[in-house]
């Protein structure tokens, strides 16, 4: 049993939270959700007696253990084995004694409590977490010196888990984790038999592992039963109830207010005027349900560009002499959907390069089409924005050439409108700074985007925003991220990265799943597309991609009619000037008749009207296609 009441912090004079509270039953796998910037950190913090809040009371159970991932990244000569073993610190006590005990009545004890928690096949325990999380026999070996800071965060979240506390407290534990990691973590909590409180952007894991969602907002934190899918349906349902509520009681205040403004001051209503008067004082406003728009965001599309994009022959590609890809054959179209799977190491980042021209192919040939623009994200972008000027300075000096309006519209599709606009980076959260990276390097609409994950800073909302501006995006796209929900619903093509090759794997990303965790695998072979699971996805994927073309489709007519009308209104201007100011009238319209001027007007006319009718026709037919 965890329970926390009127917990609140303030932060540089800020209020983070407000009196939250919150009572979560014994063994709870309880997903804690809310906006960037919400205050879930800090909430998880106070949890873990790291940070001391202002006011309220945390009431846990007595001599429970608690795991936290401390900030600071393990280093230093041990290995990754060795580092996560030292987390059971009862064992390593215990080994350490029994190396110095002389006493045969303590050295039977020590014995006895190291058989109890099994110390003997802790080993074989500590190394089968690591291996989950992407290090191999080899890795395990290496001192953790050697490793980068992503990688040493892995060591420490296998040691949490290796500790087995009694309430597991973990805050974003698949940022440093590739799909495969993500898939073992997720596998591995659903069977921890503990309480667990995690802060997770990653749908997949609070409907999988979860069994309830505390939502905090605005200071203030609510308890959901069930996954996030239950949690969105009771949000709606909950926001629905209070914007009726809210319309019911603006109408009764106004009703209150009229008869008071009516009665006041009539000496045999007054008393009836000041019992309104009080019953207004004593009624408390219902908020309204605050809509963001930043949360609304779009690619510009490019133009048109015969297919194919890019082909990929035979090539090869790496650092220096090392070769990281070899017999790399592919091809992308201007509508391709492609995510590469893949633990970390295995060259996804690589391939990436190579499509993207940061690195050229050793060996084979890769060929490009002529008029091919480029948008590649990492998130090394969003870590060098520069934290003292704004958005709208960091667009002006991409977009030079560009005038002030056009540079405040492609800043305006990501959220950046208005004021939002010239805030200091320093001052935008992660995600705000992830959506202006993306905003950077869409400036130019390019054909393909390659987006190296591209989630790690966005909260759930935001993942659905990019999930929709994907699927409205009419260029090609390729991706590497962990966040299965996003692959699921814009990736048409799964391609593996691995062994120093890439090459397509038949199926789906749930095929993969089971691949990558072992399920369900009566051989060694990878899943066959023709699976009833796989040919459903496989059909939801084809049925996205035609949804894709038939809007492009439906843009270009209704692009094209505009284009008409923009030159027969034209047309109609000149004629109508022609018909009554004859000396004014353009060479080609001097010397017709007036009858000719009139059939020609008509014929003018009627193009016109097709043309507004087409573009109705398509823009309504868009309309029901997003709706």
């Amino acid at each position: 049993m965890l329970n926390f009441s009127n917990i609140t912090v303030r932060l540089g004079g800020t209020v983070i939270l407000d009196g939250a509270t919150a009572a979560l039953p014994p063994g709870a796998r309880v997903g804690l959700i809310g906006r960037n910037g919400a205050g879930k950190s800090t909430l998880m913090k106070v949890v873990a007696g790291m940070l001391e809040p202002d006011d309220g009371r945390i009431d846990l159970p007595k001599d429970a253990r608690l795991g936290y991932i401390a900030q600071e990244a393990p280093a230093g000569s041990a290995n990754p084995l060795e580092t996560v073993l030292a987390a059971d610190t009862e064992r390593a006590d215990l080994l350490a004694e029994a190396e110095t005990a002389d006493d045969p009545h303590r050295i039977a004890e020590i014995h006895e409590r190291l058989n109890v928690i099994e110390a003997h096949s802790a080993p074989a325990r500590a190394a089968r977490i690591l291996v989950g999380l992407g290090f191999d026999e080899e890795a395990q070996q290496q001192p953790m010196d050697s490793f980068s800071g992503g990688w040493r965060m892995r060591v420490a979240l296998a040691a949490l888990l290796f500790s087995q506390p009694d309430m597991l407290l973990l805050d974003e534990p698949s940022n440093h984790l590739d799909l495969e990691a993500t898939l073992w973590l997720e596998n591995f909590l659903t069977s921890y038999r503990a309480t667990i409180l995690v802060v997770s952007h990653e749908r997949d894991l609070l409907n999988n592992v979860v069994d309830h969602i505390l939502h905090l907002q605005q200071g203030k934190t609510t308890l959901y039963p069930g996954g996030y899918d239950a949690f969105e349906k009771q949000r709606a349902e909950r926001q629905a109830q209070m914007e009726s509520a809210r319309q019911k009681q603006v109408a009764e205040r106004d009703k209150l207010q009229a008869f008071v403004d009516r009665w006041r001051t009539k000496a045999h209503s007054a008393k009836q005027a000041q019992s309104r008067i009080k019953a207004l004082a004593r009624m408390e406003p219902i908020a309204a349900t605050i809509e963001d728009p930043s949360l609304s965001f779009h690619f510009p599309s490019p133009s048109e560009l015969k297919p194919p994009l890019i082909t990929l022959d035979d090539a090869a590609v790496g650092y220096g002499d090392n070769i990281v890809l070899s017999g790399l054959n592919l091809r992308m179209d201007p509508d391709d959907r492609t995510a590469l799977l893949g633990r970390n190491g295995n060259g996804k980042t690589t391939l990436a390069r190579l499509i993207a021209s940061q690195l050229e192919p050793k060996a084979g040939s890769i060929s490009k089409s002529g008029k091919l623009t480029v948008g590649y994200f990492t998130q090394y972008q969003v870590e060098e924005l520069d934290t003292e000027d704004t958005p709208l300075e960091h667009m002006t000096r991409l977009m030079s050439d560009a005038k002030p309006a056009a540079v405040r519209a492609q800043l305006g599709r990501f959220g950046f409108s208005g004021d939002k606009a010239t805030i200091k980076v320093g001052k935008l959260s992660g995600g705000e700074r992830a959506r202006l990276a993306l905003a950077l390097i869409t400036r130019d609409a390019p054909h393909l985007l390659i987006l190296d994950e591209p989630t790690n800073h966005l909260d759930v909302d935001a993942r659905e925003a990019l999930v929709h501006a994907l699927n409205e995006y009419q260029g090609a796209v390729m991706m590497v991220s962990h966040d299965r929900h996003m692959l699921e619903l814009t990736a048409d093509r799964l391609v593996m990265v691995d062994s120093g090759r890439a090459k397509e794997f038949s199926g789906s990303l749930e095929d993969y799943t089971d691949f990558v965790l072992g399920r369900n695998q009566e051989s060694k072979t990878r899943p066959d597309s023709n699976s009833r699971s796989g040919g459903n996805r496989k059909d939801e994927r084809r049925q996205a991609a035609e949804r894709r073309k038939q809007q492009a489709d439906l843009r270009k007519t209704a692009s094209r009619a505009e284009k008409q009308m923009e030159e027969l209104g034209k047309q109609l201007s000149d004629l109508d000037r022609a018909m009554f100011d004859p000396d004014n009238a353009t060479p080609e319209l001097k010397g017709l008749t007036m009858t000719d001027l009139m059939k020609k007007r008509s014929d003018v006319q009627d193009a016109l009207d097709q043309a507004e009718s087409d573009w109705l026709e398509a823009n309504e037919a868009l309309e029901t296609a997003d709706a």
